[in-house]
């Protein structure tokens, strides 16, 4: 896979914080199947496609789900299948620019945070549709994300209940 970073970069390892959860969730044909990830050595954005990888023991052209979630700030959803191009979901670019492992979902999800800005009001990014095809339309993931007082935990808990994983989540919480 090529590199989304210059060589002119210097490398960068994804700074964790301590209250961060990753896990990969995989749909065979039994349902899903879950293990957590470390992306505490994440440098560039294709290390999270390899973490999962390694996470499942992924062969083929299987669906699979990365979800992650930051303290009580943001979170993410990185879908993989086979050789096509990975995609992300972010919950709110603004939340992420304290932490290099949020600045590489930024990045994934194609956007520049913006660390000059005011900050206020969740803003979403990457792609909407991400989970469409299996049953969380744009306009609910939109919603969830923006919805007051939800927390990313919540969050990713009502997308694994409509996804049908919410036993893997909880079991690997």
């Amino acid at each position: 896979m090529p590199s989304n970073r210059s060589s002119a970069d210097p490398p960068r390892s994804a700074d964790m914080a301590s209250n961060t959860f990753s896990a990969a969730f995989v749909r065979t044909s039994g349902g899903w199947s879950g293990a957590e990830v470390d992306l505490g050595g994440a440098e560039i954005v294709d290390d999270f496609g390899d973490a999962v990888t390694e996470a499942l023991g992924l062969a083929g052209d299987e669906l699979a789900l990365l979800c992650v979630e930051v303290e009580d700030e943001w979170f993410a959803i990185a879908r993989y299948r086979g050789e096509d191009e990975p995609r992300v979901f972010l919950s709110d670019v603004h939340a992420i620019v304290s932490d290099t492992l949020g600045e590489l979902f930024a990045e994934f999800a194609g956007v520049a945070p913006d660390k000059d800005g005011n900050g206020l009001g969740v803003r979403p990014a990457g792609d909407f549709e991400l989970l469409s095809d299996l049953g969380v339309s744009s306009e609910e993931l939109l919603e969830l994300s923006m919805e007051e007082g939800m927390l990313p935990a919540d969050i990713l808990s009502v997308i694994a209940e409509r996804l049908s994983f919410a036993d893997e989540l909880d079991r690997l919480r």
